[in-house]
Protein backbone atom coordinates (compact mmCIF):
# COMPACT_ATOMS: atom_id res chain seq x y z
CA UNK A 1 0.00 0.00 0.00
CA UNK A 2 1.11 3.61 -0.54
CA UNK A 3 -0.57 5.12 2.48
CA UNK A 4 2.62 6.52 4.01
CA UNK A 5 2.46 9.27 6.57
CA UNK A 6 5.43 11.43 7.40
CA UNK A 7 5.09 13.18 10.73
CA UNK A 8 7.35 15.13 13.01
CA UNK A 9 8.72 13.00 15.82
CA UNK A 10 8.00 13.79 19.43
CA UNK A 11 5.01 14.61 21.53
CA UNK A 12 4.91 18.23 20.48
CA UNK A 13 2.83 17.44 17.40
CA UNK A 14 -0.87 17.60 18.31
CA UNK A 15 -3.16 14.86 17.06
CA UNK A 16 -5.37 17.47 15.41
CA UNK A 17 -2.44 18.45 13.19
CA UNK A 18 -2.16 14.98 11.66
CA UNK A 19 -3.28 14.74 8.02
CA UNK A 20 -6.10 12.39 7.25
CA UNK A 21 -4.92 8.84 6.45
CA UNK A 22 -6.52 5.49 5.78
CA UNK A 23 -6.69 2.94 8.57
CA UNK A 24 -3.46 1.93 10.26
CA UNK A 25 -3.17 -1.84 10.70
CA UNK A 26 -0.88 -1.99 13.72
CA UNK A 27 0.40 0.22 16.51
CA UNK A 28 3.11 -0.81 18.96
CA UNK A 29 3.21 1.66 21.87
CA UNK A 30 4.39 2.22 25.45
CA UNK A 31 7.84 1.18 24.28
CA UNK A 32 11.35 2.56 24.23
CA UNK A 33 11.90 2.79 20.49
CA UNK A 34 15.49 2.83 19.26
CA UNK A 35 15.03 3.89 15.64
CA UNK A 36 18.70 3.75 14.49
CA UNK A 37 18.07 7.04 12.70
CA UNK A 38 21.25 9.12 13.33
CA UNK A 39 20.90 11.58 16.17
CA UNK A 40 17.30 10.69 16.92
CA UNK A 41 16.27 10.23 20.57
CA UNK A 42 14.25 7.29 21.82
CA UNK A 43 10.62 7.32 20.73
CA UNK A 44 7.53 5.64 22.22
CA UNK A 45 5.43 4.17 19.43
CA UNK A 46 5.39 2.88 15.86
CA UNK A 47 2.44 2.68 13.47
CA UNK A 48 2.38 0.18 10.60
CA UNK A 49 0.18 -0.01 7.54
CA UNK A 50 0.61 -3.28 5.65
CA UNK A 51 4.33 -4.03 5.45
CA UNK A 52 5.46 -0.43 5.97
CA UNK A 53 6.01 1.95 8.84
CA UNK A 54 3.83 5.04 8.56
CA UNK A 55 4.67 6.85 11.79
CA UNK A 56 7.19 6.87 14.62
CA UNK A 57 6.82 9.18 17.58
CA UNK A 58 5.21 9.71 20.96
CA UNK A 59 2.37 7.58 22.27
CA UNK A 60 0.02 10.52 22.06
CA UNK A 61 0.89 11.25 18.44
CA UNK A 62 0.91 7.70 17.10
CA UNK A 63 -2.14 6.50 19.02
CA UNK A 64 -3.99 9.37 17.36
CA UNK A 65 -3.90 7.25 14.18
CA UNK A 66 -5.83 4.39 15.75
CA UNK A 67 -9.11 3.31 14.20
CA UNK A 68 -11.61 0.60 15.07
CA UNK A 69 -9.68 -1.94 12.98
CA UNK A 70 -6.19 -1.11 14.26
CA UNK A 71 -4.44 -3.78 16.28
CA UNK A 72 -2.86 -2.05 19.27
CA UNK A 73 -0.12 -3.72 21.33
CA UNK A 74 1.18 -2.31 24.61
CA UNK A 75 4.85 -3.31 24.96
CA UNK A 76 5.00 -2.43 28.65
CA UNK A 77 8.08 -0.23 28.37
CA UNK A 78 10.22 -2.80 26.57
CA UNK A 79 12.87 -1.86 24.03
CA UNK A 80 11.85 -1.96 20.35
CA UNK A 81 14.58 -1.92 17.70
CA UNK A 82 14.96 -2.47 13.96
CA UNK A 83 15.61 -6.07 12.99
CA UNK A 84 19.26 -7.08 13.22
CA UNK A 85 21.17 -7.30 9.94
CA UNK A 86 24.32 -9.35 9.28
CA UNK A 87 26.67 -8.10 6.57
CA UNK A 88 28.43 -11.46 6.10
CA UNK A 89 26.62 -14.72 6.79
CA UNK A 90 26.72 -18.09 5.01
CA UNK A 91 23.23 -18.78 6.28
CA UNK A 92 22.51 -21.95 4.28
CA UNK A 93 25.78 -23.40 5.54
CA UNK A 94 24.69 -22.34 9.00
CA UNK A 95 21.51 -24.32 8.52
CA UNK A 96 23.56 -27.30 7.36
CA UNK A 97 25.55 -27.04 10.59
CA UNK A 98 22.31 -27.77 12.41
CA UNK A 99 21.28 -30.44 9.91
CA UNK A 100 24.46 -32.48 9.28
CA UNK A 101 27.52 -33.76 11.16
CA UNK A 102 29.19 -30.66 12.59
CA UNK A 103 31.17 -29.92 15.75
CA UNK A 104 30.29 -26.20 15.64
CA UNK A 105 33.75 -25.32 16.95
CA UNK A 106 33.65 -27.71 19.92
CA UNK A 107 36.99 -29.23 20.90
CA UNK A 108 36.55 -32.91 21.81
CA UNK A 109 39.04 -35.55 22.94
CA UNK A 110 39.85 -37.91 20.08
CA UNK A 111 37.96 -40.75 21.77
CA UNK A 112 34.80 -38.62 21.74
CA UNK A 113 35.45 -37.39 18.20
CA UNK A 114 35.70 -41.00 17.02
CA UNK A 115 32.51 -41.89 18.92
CA UNK A 116 30.67 -38.99 17.26
CA UNK A 117 31.98 -40.08 13.85
CA UNK A 118 30.59 -43.57 14.38
CA UNK A 119 27.27 -42.16 15.57
CA UNK A 120 26.98 -39.82 12.57
CA UNK A 121 28.01 -42.62 10.22
CA UNK A 122 25.27 -44.84 11.57
CA UNK A 123 22.51 -42.22 11.63
CA UNK A 124 23.53 -40.92 8.20
CA UNK A 125 24.44 -37.35 9.19
CA UNK A 126 28.09 -37.79 8.15
CA UNK A 127 27.39 -39.82 5.03
CA UNK A 128 28.09 -38.27 1.63
CA UNK A 129 27.80 -41.25 -0.65
CA UNK A 130 30.70 -43.57 0.16
CA UNK A 131 32.48 -40.82 2.09
CA UNK A 132 32.18 -39.59 5.67
CA UNK A 133 32.40 -35.86 6.28
CA UNK A 134 32.35 -33.90 9.54
CA UNK A 135 32.50 -30.10 9.51
CA UNK A 136 33.05 -27.41 12.13
CA UNK A 137 36.24 -28.70 13.75
CA UNK A 138 38.20 -26.03 15.62
CA UNK A 139 41.59 -25.40 14.00
CA UNK A 140 43.27 -26.48 17.24
CA UNK A 141 42.90 -30.08 15.98
CA UNK A 142 45.64 -29.28 13.46
CA UNK A 143 48.12 -28.86 16.35
CA UNK A 144 48.51 -32.65 16.43
CA UNK A 145 48.10 -34.03 12.92
CA UNK A 146 50.03 -37.14 13.94
CA UNK A 147 47.31 -38.05 16.43
CA UNK A 148 44.64 -37.79 13.70
CA UNK A 149 46.75 -39.98 11.43
CA UNK A 150 47.21 -42.61 14.13
CA UNK A 151 43.51 -42.67 14.94
CA UNK A 152 41.79 -42.40 11.56
CA UNK A 153 44.17 -44.15 9.14
CA UNK A 154 43.88 -47.56 10.77
CA UNK A 155 41.38 -50.18 11.91
CA UNK A 156 37.83 -49.55 10.79
CA UNK A 157 38.90 -46.31 9.07
CA UNK A 158 41.73 -47.80 6.98
CA UNK A 159 39.56 -48.13 3.87
CA UNK A 160 36.82 -45.64 4.80
CA UNK A 161 37.44 -42.19 3.23
CA UNK A 162 37.02 -39.52 5.96
CA UNK A 163 37.14 -35.73 5.68
CA UNK A 164 37.28 -33.41 8.68
CA UNK A 165 36.67 -29.76 7.74
CA UNK A 166 37.53 -26.89 10.05
CA UNK A 167 35.10 -24.21 11.07
CA UNK A 168 37.34 -21.63 9.36
CA UNK A 169 36.16 -23.10 6.01
CA UNK A 170 39.73 -22.85 4.72
CA UNK A 171 41.42 -25.91 6.19
CA UNK A 172 40.71 -29.59 6.59
CA UNK A 173 42.21 -33.03 7.13
CA UNK A 174 41.69 -36.10 4.94
CA UNK A 175 42.67 -39.60 5.92
CA UNK A 176 44.84 -41.76 3.67
CA UNK A 177 41.86 -43.56 2.17
CA UNK A 178 40.49 -40.22 0.96
CA UNK A 179 43.89 -38.90 -0.16
CA UNK A 180 44.29 -42.00 -2.30
CA UNK A 181 40.90 -41.41 -3.92
CA UNK A 182 41.99 -37.85 -4.70
CA UNK A 183 45.34 -39.00 -6.10
CA UNK A 184 47.34 -36.92 -3.62
CA UNK A 185 50.70 -38.59 -2.96
CA UNK A 186 54.37 -37.68 -2.71
CA UNK A 187 54.94 -37.81 -6.46
CA UNK A 188 52.03 -35.53 -7.24
CA UNK A 189 53.04 -33.07 -4.49
CA UNK A 190 56.62 -32.92 -5.78
CA UNK A 191 55.35 -31.98 -9.24
CA UNK A 192 53.42 -28.96 -7.94
CA UNK A 193 54.71 -25.36 -7.93
CA UNK A 194 56.19 -24.31 -4.59
CA UNK A 195 53.19 -22.11 -3.74
CA UNK A 196 50.80 -25.04 -4.22
CA UNK A 197 53.00 -27.44 -2.25
CA UNK A 198 52.67 -25.10 0.71
CA UNK A 199 48.92 -25.82 0.86
CA UNK A 200 49.46 -29.52 1.58
CA UNK A 201 50.84 -30.82 4.88
CA UNK A 202 53.76 -33.20 4.36
CA UNK A 203 55.96 -35.68 6.18
CA UNK A 204 59.74 -35.43 5.95
CA UNK A 205 59.73 -37.80 2.97
CA UNK A 206 57.30 -35.57 1.06
CA UNK A 207 54.25 -37.78 1.53
CA UNK A 208 51.00 -36.05 2.56
CA UNK A 209 49.91 -36.05 6.20
CA UNK A 210 46.32 -35.15 5.32
CA UNK A 211 46.34 -31.43 6.22
CA UNK A 212 44.92 -29.30 3.39
CA UNK A 213 44.52 -25.55 2.93
CA UNK A 214 42.23 -23.69 0.51
CA UNK A 215 43.10 -24.73 -3.07
CA UNK A 216 44.40 -28.12 -1.90
CA UNK A 217 41.13 -28.79 -0.06
CA UNK A 218 38.86 -28.24 -3.08
CA UNK A 219 39.85 -31.35 -5.12
CA UNK A 220 39.19 -33.49 -2.04
CA UNK A 221 35.86 -31.93 -1.08
CA UNK A 222 34.79 -32.09 -4.75
CA UNK A 223 34.86 -35.88 -4.50
CA UNK A 224 31.88 -35.78 -2.17
CA UNK A 225 28.54 -36.02 -4.00
CA UNK A 226 26.50 -32.81 -3.97
CA UNK A 227 23.92 -32.30 -1.28
CA UNK A 228 20.34 -32.94 -2.33
CA UNK A 229 17.82 -30.19 -2.98
CA UNK A 230 15.78 -31.50 -0.04
CA UNK A 231 18.79 -31.26 2.31
CA UNK A 232 19.53 -27.71 1.20
CA UNK A 233 15.89 -26.67 1.62
CA UNK A 234 15.86 -28.11 5.14
CA UNK A 235 19.05 -26.17 5.85
CA UNK A 236 17.46 -22.98 4.55
CA UNK A 237 14.46 -23.47 6.80
CA UNK A 238 16.74 -24.18 9.75
CA UNK A 239 18.61 -20.95 9.04
CA UNK A 240 15.43 -18.90 8.81
CA UNK A 241 13.97 -20.37 11.98
CA UNK A 242 17.14 -19.72 13.98
CA UNK A 243 17.44 -16.21 12.55
CA UNK A 244 13.90 -15.37 13.67
CA UNK A 245 14.77 -16.42 17.21
CA UNK A 246 17.85 -14.17 17.14
CA UNK A 247 15.96 -11.19 15.72
CA UNK A 248 17.91 -11.30 12.45
CA UNK A 249 15.78 -10.06 9.57
CA UNK A 250 18.40 -9.88 6.83
CA UNK A 251 21.92 -10.79 5.81
CA UNK A 252 24.44 -10.56 3.01
CA UNK A 253 25.32 -14.03 1.72
CA UNK A 254 28.86 -13.66 0.34
CA UNK A 255 29.02 -16.96 -1.60
CA UNK A 256 25.58 -17.41 -3.08
CA UNK A 257 26.87 -19.17 -6.21
CA UNK A 258 28.66 -21.75 -4.08
CA UNK A 259 27.07 -25.15 -3.62
CA UNK A 260 28.05 -26.12 -0.05
CA UNK A 261 30.68 -28.83 -0.08
CA UNK A 262 31.73 -28.11 -3.67
CA UNK A 263 33.96 -25.66 -5.52
CA UNK A 264 32.63 -22.40 -6.93
CA UNK A 265 32.40 -22.00 -10.70
CA UNK A 266 31.42 -18.90 -12.63
CA UNK A 267 28.41 -20.74 -14.03
CA UNK A 268 27.26 -22.18 -10.69
CA UNK A 269 23.83 -21.38 -9.33
CA UNK A 270 24.92 -22.40 -5.82
CA UNK A 271 22.32 -21.79 -3.13
CA UNK A 272 20.38 -19.22 -5.16
CA UNK A 273 17.72 -21.79 -6.18
CA UNK A 274 17.20 -22.53 -2.47
CA UNK A 275 16.49 -18.89 -1.71
CA UNK A 276 14.19 -18.65 -4.74
CA UNK A 277 12.18 -21.72 -3.77
CA UNK A 278 11.81 -20.48 -0.21
CA UNK A 279 10.66 -17.10 -1.54
CA UNK A 280 8.16 -18.69 -3.91
CA UNK A 281 6.77 -20.68 -0.98
CA UNK A 282 6.40 -17.49 1.06
CA UNK A 283 9.00 -18.75 3.53
CA UNK A 284 11.83 -16.27 2.93
CA UNK A 285 11.15 -14.05 5.95
CA UNK A 286 14.48 -12.23 5.68
CA UNK A 287 16.18 -9.90 3.23
CA UNK A 288 19.01 -11.75 1.49
CA UNK A 289 21.58 -9.69 -0.39
CA UNK A 290 23.28 -12.47 -2.36
CA UNK A 291 26.77 -11.96 -3.74
CA UNK A 292 28.30 -14.00 -6.55
CA UNK A 293 31.87 -15.07 -5.97
CA UNK A 294 34.34 -13.99 -8.64
CA UNK A 295 37.70 -15.70 -8.98
CA UNK A 296 40.51 -13.71 -7.41
CA UNK A 297 42.22 -13.42 -10.81
CA UNK A 298 39.00 -12.65 -12.70
CA UNK A 299 38.94 -9.85 -15.22
CA UNK A 300 36.15 -7.55 -16.40
CA UNK A 301 35.01 -10.02 -19.08
CA UNK A 302 34.34 -12.69 -16.43
CA UNK A 303 31.56 -10.52 -15.03
CA UNK A 304 29.48 -11.33 -18.09
CA UNK A 305 29.29 -14.98 -16.99
CA UNK A 306 28.28 -13.98 -13.47
CA UNK A 307 25.63 -11.68 -14.86
CA UNK A 308 24.05 -14.64 -16.69
CA UNK A 309 23.55 -16.26 -13.27
CA UNK A 310 22.37 -13.01 -11.76
CA UNK A 311 19.72 -12.42 -14.43
CA UNK A 312 17.99 -15.69 -13.52
CA UNK A 313 17.17 -14.47 -10.00
CA UNK A 314 16.14 -10.86 -10.47
CA UNK A 315 12.71 -10.01 -9.10
CA UNK A 316 12.61 -12.77 -6.48
CA UNK A 317 10.84 -11.40 -3.36
CA UNK A 318 13.25 -10.49 -0.52
CA UNK A 319 16.27 -11.52 -2.63
CA UNK A 320 18.63 -8.97 -4.15
CA UNK A 321 21.93 -9.48 -5.99
CA UNK A 322 23.95 -6.32 -5.36
CA UNK A 323 27.43 -7.45 -6.43
CA UNK A 324 30.37 -9.80 -6.13
CA UNK A 325 32.68 -11.23 -3.49
CA UNK A 326 36.42 -11.82 -3.98
CA UNK A 327 39.01 -13.59 -1.81
CA UNK A 328 42.22 -11.63 -1.27
CA UNK A 329 43.88 -14.23 0.97
CA UNK A 330 43.26 -17.10 3.38
CA UNK A 331 43.57 -17.35 7.17
CA UNK A 332 46.26 -16.31 9.64
CA UNK A 333 46.16 -19.14 12.17
CA UNK A 334 48.96 -21.68 12.44
CA UNK A 335 49.49 -24.03 10.61
CA UNK A 336 47.59 -22.64 7.59
CA UNK A 337 49.14 -19.14 7.64
CA UNK A 338 47.69 -18.33 4.23
CA UNK A 339 46.68 -14.77 5.17
CA UNK A 340 48.80 -12.32 3.15
CA UNK A 341 51.13 -10.37 5.44
CA UNK A 342 53.39 -7.35 4.94
CA UNK A 343 56.02 -8.93 7.21
CA UNK A 344 56.77 -12.66 6.98
CA UNK A 345 55.52 -15.19 9.50
CA UNK A 346 58.23 -15.74 12.09
CA UNK A 347 58.27 -19.51 11.83
CA UNK A 348 58.27 -19.94 8.06
CA UNK A 349 59.71 -16.72 6.67
CA UNK A 350 56.84 -16.66 4.17
CA UNK A 351 54.21 -13.94 3.78
CA UNK A 352 51.15 -16.05 3.10
CA UNK A 353 49.27 -16.18 -0.18
CA UNK A 354 47.99 -13.03 -1.86
CA UNK A 355 45.26 -14.31 -4.15
CA UNK A 356 44.63 -11.00 -5.89
CA UNK A 357 46.82 -9.70 -8.70
CA UNK A 358 47.76 -6.19 -7.53
CA UNK A 359 48.37 -5.06 -11.09
CA UNK A 360 44.87 -5.93 -12.29
CA UNK A 361 42.48 -6.15 -9.32
CA UNK A 362 41.53 -2.49 -9.74
CA UNK A 363 40.28 -3.26 -13.23
CA UNK A 364 37.85 -5.84 -11.83
CA UNK A 365 36.60 -3.47 -9.12
CA UNK A 366 36.15 -0.66 -11.62
CA UNK A 367 34.29 -2.91 -14.06
CA UNK A 368 31.94 -4.09 -11.32
CA UNK A 369 31.50 -0.51 -10.10
CA UNK A 370 30.62 0.60 -13.63
CA UNK A 371 27.84 -2.03 -13.70
CA UNK A 372 26.47 -0.70 -10.42
CA UNK A 373 27.73 -3.73 -8.47
CA UNK A 374 29.38 -3.60 -5.06
CA UNK A 375 32.60 -5.52 -4.40
CA UNK A 376 33.01 -7.31 -1.06
CA UNK A 377 36.55 -8.50 -0.34
CA UNK A 378 37.72 -11.19 2.09
CA UNK A 379 40.96 -9.79 3.54
CA UNK A 380 42.51 -11.01 6.79
CA UNK A 381 46.22 -10.15 6.52
CA UNK A 382 47.50 -6.57 6.39
CA UNK A 383 48.99 -7.03 2.89
CA UNK A 384 45.63 -8.32 1.63
CA UNK A 385 43.80 -5.35 3.16
CA UNK A 386 46.22 -2.90 1.52
CA UNK A 387 45.88 -4.56 -1.88
CA UNK A 388 42.09 -4.59 -1.62
CA UNK A 389 42.02 -0.88 -0.81
CA UNK A 390 44.40 -0.16 -3.69
CA UNK A 391 41.99 -1.85 -6.09
CA UNK A 392 38.99 0.07 -4.76
CA UNK A 393 40.99 3.30 -4.99
CA UNK A 394 41.42 2.76 -8.72
CA UNK A 395 37.66 2.49 -9.15
CA UNK A 396 37.11 5.65 -7.09
CA UNK A 397 39.58 7.55 -9.28
CA UNK A 398 37.63 6.58 -12.37
CA UNK A 399 34.17 7.46 -11.04
CA UNK A 400 32.39 8.57 -7.88
CA UNK A 401 29.59 6.01 -7.97
CA UNK A 402 28.71 6.09 -4.27
CA UNK A 403 28.49 2.28 -4.31
CA UNK A 404 29.45 0.98 -0.83
CA UNK A 405 32.27 -1.48 -1.49
CA UNK A 406 33.38 -3.34 1.61
CA UNK A 407 36.21 -5.38 3.10
CA UNK A 408 35.37 -8.14 5.51
CA UNK A 409 37.26 -9.82 8.39
CA UNK A 410 40.07 -7.23 8.80
CA UNK A 411 41.91 -9.28 11.38
CA UNK A 412 45.25 -7.53 10.86
CA UNK A 413 45.28 -4.00 9.47
CA UNK A 414 48.28 -1.72 9.09
CA UNK A 415 47.68 1.77 10.57
CA UNK A 416 48.49 3.33 7.19
CA UNK A 417 45.17 1.95 5.98
CA UNK A 418 42.90 3.31 8.72
CA UNK A 419 42.11 6.66 7.11
CA UNK A 420 41.68 5.13 3.66
CA UNK A 421 38.38 3.50 4.63
CA UNK A 422 36.69 6.88 4.99
CA UNK A 423 38.58 8.43 2.10
CA UNK A 424 37.49 5.65 -0.25
CA UNK A 425 34.06 5.14 1.37
CA UNK A 426 34.81 1.47 2.11
CA UNK A 427 32.69 -0.27 4.75
CA UNK A 428 34.50 -2.36 7.35
CA UNK A 429 32.43 -5.55 7.71
CA UNK A 430 33.84 -6.93 10.96
CA UNK A 431 33.29 -10.18 12.86
CA UNK A 432 34.05 -8.72 16.29
CA UNK A 433 32.93 -11.90 18.04
CA UNK A 434 36.46 -13.00 17.12
CA UNK A 435 38.06 -10.11 19.03
CA UNK A 436 38.80 -12.21 22.11
CA UNK A 437 41.86 -13.14 24.14
CA UNK A 438 41.59 -16.80 23.25
CA UNK A 439 43.74 -19.61 21.92
CA UNK A 440 43.02 -18.76 18.29
CA UNK A 441 44.47 -15.27 18.64
CA UNK A 442 47.08 -15.72 21.37
CA UNK A 443 48.39 -19.21 20.58
CA UNK A 444 47.84 -19.62 16.84
CA UNK A 445 48.53 -16.07 15.58
CA UNK A 446 50.45 -13.90 18.06
CA UNK A 447 53.65 -16.01 18.26
CA UNK A 448 54.00 -16.09 14.48
CA UNK A 449 53.39 -12.51 13.32
CA UNK A 450 55.31 -9.32 14.09
CA UNK A 451 54.52 -7.56 17.36
CA UNK A 452 53.46 -4.46 15.42
CA UNK A 453 51.05 -6.45 13.26
CA UNK A 454 49.44 -8.17 16.25
CA UNK A 455 49.02 -4.84 18.02
CA UNK A 456 46.49 -4.00 15.31
CA UNK A 457 44.34 -7.12 15.61
CA UNK A 458 40.67 -6.42 14.81
CA UNK A 459 41.33 -2.65 15.14
CA UNK A 460 37.72 -1.55 15.48
CA UNK A 461 38.30 1.59 17.52
CA UNK A 462 41.18 2.77 15.36
CA UNK A 463 39.08 2.40 12.23
CA UNK A 464 36.16 4.16 13.91
CA UNK A 465 38.37 7.06 15.07
CA UNK A 466 39.50 7.54 11.49
CA UNK A 467 35.90 7.76 10.28
CA UNK A 468 35.30 4.25 8.98
CA UNK A 469 31.79 2.83 8.85
CA UNK A 470 31.65 -0.49 10.70
CA UNK A 471 29.02 -3.05 9.74
CA UNK A 472 28.17 -6.00 11.98
CA UNK A 473 28.93 -9.47 10.64
CA UNK A 474 29.15 -13.04 11.91
CA UNK A 475 30.55 -15.27 9.13
CA UNK A 476 28.12 -17.91 10.40
CA UNK A 477 28.70 -20.86 10.69
CA UNK A 478 32.40 -20.13 11.24
CA UNK A 479 31.19 -18.47 14.44
CA UNK A 480 27.86 -17.89 16.13
CA UNK A 481 25.33 -15.66 14.34
CA UNK A 482 24.12 -14.26 17.70
CA UNK A 483 24.47 -10.44 17.44
CA UNK A 484 24.40 -9.79 21.15
CA UNK A 485 27.37 -12.04 21.83
CA UNK A 486 29.31 -10.20 19.15
CA UNK A 487 28.28 -6.82 20.57
CA UNK A 488 29.40 -7.90 24.05
CA UNK A 489 32.72 -9.07 22.61
CA UNK A 490 33.29 -5.81 20.73
CA UNK A 491 32.73 -3.83 23.93
CA UNK A 492 34.84 -5.98 26.29
CA UNK A 493 37.26 -7.95 24.04
CA UNK A 494 37.46 -10.43 26.90
CA UNK A 495 38.44 -14.05 26.58
CA UNK A 496 39.68 -16.99 28.63
CA UNK A 497 43.21 -15.57 28.45
CA UNK A 498 42.48 -11.95 29.38
CA UNK A 499 41.62 -8.97 27.17
CA UNK A 500 42.67 -8.60 23.54
CA UNK A 501 44.05 -5.14 22.74
CA UNK A 502 41.72 -3.28 25.11
CA UNK A 503 42.36 0.02 23.31
CA UNK A 504 40.44 -1.33 20.30
CA UNK A 505 37.16 -1.81 22.22
CA UNK A 506 34.17 0.16 20.94
CA UNK A 507 30.88 1.27 22.47
CA UNK A 508 27.45 -0.31 22.23
CA UNK A 509 25.92 2.61 20.31
CA UNK A 510 28.41 2.02 17.51
CA UNK A 511 27.60 -1.68 17.52
CA UNK A 512 23.85 -1.09 17.42
CA UNK A 513 24.35 1.04 14.32
CA UNK A 514 26.70 -1.61 12.92
CA UNK A 515 23.95 -4.24 13.06
CA UNK A 516 21.19 -1.97 11.76
CA UNK A 517 21.64 0.98 9.42
CA UNK A 518 25.32 0.37 8.63
CA UNK A 519 24.72 -3.27 7.70
CA UNK A 520 21.75 -2.18 5.59
CA UNK A 521 24.05 0.15 3.66
CA UNK A 522 26.60 -2.65 3.18
CA UNK A 523 23.72 -4.65 1.64
CA UNK A 524 22.59 -1.63 -0.45
CA UNK A 525 19.21 -1.71 1.26
CA UNK A 526 19.46 1.32 3.52
CA UNK A 527 16.60 3.07 1.74
CA UNK A 528 14.14 0.34 2.72
CA UNK A 529 15.43 -1.31 5.93
CA UNK A 530 17.93 -0.77 8.75
CA UNK A 531 16.03 1.80 10.78
CA UNK A 532 12.50 2.52 12.01
CA UNK A 533 11.33 5.39 9.87
CA UNK A 534 8.20 6.22 7.84
CA UNK A 535 8.27 4.48 4.48
CA UNK A 536 10.61 1.69 5.51
CA UNK A 537 9.62 -1.92 5.90
CA UNK A 538 8.32 -2.81 9.36
CA UNK A 539 11.09 -5.19 10.46
CA UNK A 540 11.26 -4.89 14.26
CA UNK A 541 12.34 -6.77 17.33
CA UNK A 542 11.34 -6.58 21.00
CA UNK A 543 13.99 -7.50 23.58
CA UNK A 544 13.84 -8.91 27.09
CA UNK A 545 16.19 -6.27 28.51
CA UNK A 546 17.33 -2.70 27.99
CA UNK A 547 20.50 -3.26 25.97
CA UNK A 548 21.18 0.46 26.08
CA UNK A 549 21.95 0.38 29.79
CA UNK A 550 22.58 -3.15 31.10
CA UNK A 551 26.07 -4.24 32.05
CA UNK A 552 28.07 -5.27 28.99
CA UNK A 553 28.33 -8.85 30.24
CA UNK A 554 24.55 -9.06 30.44
CA UNK A 555 24.35 -8.35 26.71
CA UNK A 556 25.52 -11.89 25.94
CA UNK A 557 22.29 -13.37 27.26
CA UNK A 558 19.87 -10.98 25.55
CA UNK A 559 16.77 -12.75 24.30
CA UNK A 560 14.41 -11.67 21.56
CA UNK A 561 10.77 -11.76 22.65
CA UNK A 562 9.22 -10.79 19.32
CA UNK A 563 10.42 -10.58 15.72
CA UNK A 564 8.35 -8.73 13.13
CA UNK A 565 9.01 -8.91 9.39
CA UNK A 566 7.12 -6.77 6.90
CA UNK A 567 4.58 -5.89 9.59
CA UNK A 568 3.88 -9.51 10.55
CA UNK A 569 4.82 -11.27 13.76
CA UNK A 570 7.04 -14.16 12.67
CA UNK A 571 8.43 -15.15 16.09
CA UNK A 572 7.29 -14.83 19.70
CA UNK A 573 9.06 -16.39 22.66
Amino acid sequence: MNRFLTIALGASLACSALPSVAAVDLILHNARVYTAEPGQPLQQAVAVDGARIVAVGSDQTVLGLKTETTRVIDLGGKLLLPGMLDSHSHAIKGGLQRELADLAGEQLPLDELERRLRQWRDDGKARRGEFLSVAGLPVSYWDDIAALEQRFNHGEWATQPVLFAANDMHTGWANQALLQRAGIDARRIAALPAESRNTIGQHADGSPNGFLVDAALYPVSDLLPPLSRETLLRAGRQALEYSKQLGITGWMDPLANELPGADVRNDSLGVLPVYRELAENGELTAHVAALLMADAKAGPADLDELDKVRQQFLGVPNLTLPGIKVFADGVAEMPAQSAAMLEPYRNSGQRGELLLDPAHFGELVSAADARGWLVHVHAIGDRAVRTALDGIEQARRERNSGIPHSITHLQLVNPREYARFKQLDVIASMQLYWAAADAANLDLVKPYVSAMAFQHTFPARSLLKHGATIAGASDWPISTPEPWKAIYQAITREGPKGVLNADEAIDRQTMLQAYTLNAARAMRLEQSIGSLAPGKQADMIVLDRDVLSVDARALRDTRVEQTWFAGKLIYAR
